[in-house]
């Protein structure tokens, strides 16, 4: 046989061994759309990072062609290229190639040696060459001796999460740096050490983040939201001498956003428009991350198995144990609660920790166990209901048992009764044993009789068949009655009966059930209090409340036996060690007689020193 505890260990194992099978399964899929979807949520979630301000931008738009009555050309752009020289800054980064720049002859020329001549000029191009290939990212004469670097724009197109978005940077290729892993060397004290350190040549270990993908070095943007970097316009540049000074020591990037084609703009976690971005502001975050160092880490994969195991096992246990309005809300809360800690991790740690595998174990654990928990529940109400029908005819054979055996045992009872009655009225005297033989008779009787109209009050409740008769009368008149009656009981123990009745109005209630209770009470103080002792049976009117109170001198009830009295058949442990009878159903009854006419029950009690029963009944 096994043993419970053996059981229970089995049975966690067995759920845990279901979500490991489950993380095991689900992670040998990437699932890098979704994951993808839900980091750019939590990219626009967290705060945006400050930019450094050391990126400025320089934009071709509506109003430079307005202003100029054309397309820039190449005296305009040979200006532009000598007064950002003269303004002083560090690096000038042209998305836009001189190639393409219209002009005479001698103007193309003229273009072509200041942009040589112009040593923190280069041309960024969006193209990476291979391994041993010269001349691949070389312009076209006369522009073949200008500066360029490799500066492609990653899109996740046919990789990743396939949904045109860019959240990647590329740092090198085949070893060889990128233009925005150069650059942001010089702005980035811990990366030109690692430059340095390797002979100024390109190393991962420069950056934070960097990951290998197909033999090259890439890492995740730290975005900011679109318009965070206010362009200049290109003709003010050209016209304003006085704003030149805030070029000064920065890195300076010139583009356009005229909207005519769609190569100049990028998809972003931000936003999924066509013109969401352009790739002048891309550029600008890609170079304030590397100059801040601070683009997101993927977590590792043992940390998204880990978490995937916790919260699949966490999903079983919930489906299985708790009831489906809580289990829901139970996994919503840790569904919000991990993707809180998710955005936190991003924003203050800049860490990406995955989310996808674990909330898919959700859905997946939860939509697998749910048609086994209903199949078991389903067993399980099926069970209860037989169970339940069964009891129910119990119930009704006992219920009609002993509503028949009570009936029946009345009359019988009524006749002893009767006949020990004629005995005692006959003219002949009776000995004193024949007389202590008759009231022993009489006392057996009554108290078979309080039993079974007990029980023939307990059926009735349970049948519901007990509804109240109301007639006006006054209490005090009907408290006098049960102690009147109860007198020779008490006398019978030396006890005294003491009343101390206020004057009533008189209330309307159920005189037959209300004497029932009274006369509970009033027997149960005489027969738990000790010879020679007093009981005080009071009333009183209290706030809108007719109050009976009976108190005794008697041996207590304990404590921890108050909640439990007026149960049915409930015997507390020192009537149950005397040699006093009792169903256990007379308090029971007591409070649902109270109860049924809108009033209440209780008691107070201390240990060896006696009890006080409070009944109280609305006056109206």
């Amino acid at each position: 046989m096994i043993s419970n505890r053996s059981r229970e260990i089995l049975i966690q194992a067995s759920r845990f061994v279901f979500a490991l099978a489950i993380t095991l399964v689900l992670t040998q899929f990437s699932f890098d759309y979704i994951e993808s979807f839900l980091y750019d949520a939590r990219v626009r979630a967290r705060p945006a990072p400050k930019p450094t301000g050391l990126v400025e931008t320089i934009i071709v738009d509506p109003p430079t062609i307005q202003a100029l009555g054309r397309v820039p050309n190449a005296a305009d752009f040979k200006n532009l290229i000598e007064r950002l020289d003269r303004a002083g800054a560090r690096h000038i980064v042209s998305l836009l190639s001189p190639v393409d720049s219209v002009g005479s002859l001698d103007e193309t020329r003229a273009l072509a040696q200041t942009a040589e001549s112009v040593k923190s000029f280069v041309v960024a191009l969006d193209d990476v060459p291979l391994s041993g290939e010269k001349d691949a990212l070389k312009l076209a004469p006369p522009f073949d001796r200008v500066r360029t670097a490799s500066a492609p724009v990653p899109v996740d197109r046919n990789i990743f999460a396939r949904d045109d978005v860019t959240r990647r940077m590329m740092l090198a290729y085949q070893g060889f740096p990128t233009l925005h892993a150069m650059v942001g060397a010089d702005f980035n004290e811990g990366a030109a050490a690692e430059f340095k350190k390797n002979g100024d040549r390109y190393t991962p270990n420069a950056y934070r983040g960097v990951f290998e993908y197909l033999k090259s070095d890439q890492a995740y943007v730290q975005f900011s939201p679109s318009g965070t970097y206010q362009p200049v316009s290109y003709v003010n540049v050209l016209r304003d001498d006085a704003g030149l000074s805030k070029f000064k020591g920065k890195i300076v990037i010139i583009g356009r956003d005229i909207e005519t084609t769609s190569k100049d703009y990028v998809r972003t976690p931000y936003s999924r428009d066509i013109v969401a971005m352009t790739i002048v502001e891309l550029s600008a975050n890609m170079f304030d991350t590397l100059i801040r160092n601070d683009s997101p880490k993927r977590a590792p994969r043992w940390m998204d198995l880990f978490i995937t195991v916790l919260i699949s096992y966490l999903t079983v246990l919930v489906v299985l144990t708790l009831k489906p309005t809580t289990g829901l809300l139970v996994l919503g809360a840790t569904i919000g609660g991990y993707f809180s800690i998710s955005i936190l991790a991003l924003w203050l740690g800049g860490w990406w920790i995955d989310v996808a595998h674990p909330f898919l174990a959700i859905f997946i654990c939860y939509y697998f166990f749910i048609p086994y928990r209903l199949i078991i529940e389903n067993r399980r109400s099926w069970e209860y209901y037989q169970k339940n029908k069964l009891l129910t005819q119990v119930e009704e054979l006992k219920t009609n048992f002993l509503s028949m055996m009570s009936h029946d045992l009345k009359t019988p009872i009524a006749r002893i009764q009767g006949m020990a009655e004629v005995v005692r009225s006959d003219a002949n005297p009776l000995s004193s044993v024949q007389s202590e033989a008759i009231n022993t008779l009489r006392r057996s009787s009554d108290e078979l009789l309080e039993f079974i109209t007990s029980v023939l009050n307990l059926g009735r409740i349970e049948s519901k068949a007990i509804q109240l008769h109301l007639q006006s009368k006054d209490v005090n008149s009907l408290v006098q009655e049960v102690v009147d009656k109860l007198d020779y009981l008490a006398r019978s123990k030396q006890i005294e009966i003491r009343t101390e009745l206020e004057p009533l109005f008189s209330i309307k209630f159920d005189v037959d059930l209300i004497r029932q209770v009274l006369s509970n009470l009033v027997e149960n103080a005489i027969k738990y209090s000790p010879d020679k002792s007093s009981i005080l049976v009071s009333s009183e009117e209290r706030d809108g409340l007719i109050v009976v109170q009976v108190a005794d001198q008697g041996p207590g009830i304990p404590e921890d036996e108050l909640p439990h009295i007026f149960m049915k058949f409930y015997r507390s442990r020192n009537a149950e060690g005397s040699t006093i009878k009792g169903s256990g159903l007379g308090l029971y009854l007591a409070k649902y007689f109270v109860e049924l006419h809108k009033g209440r029950i209780q008691v107070d009690s201390t240990l060896n020193q006696g009890s006080t029963f409070t009944v109280e009944l609305p006056a109206s």
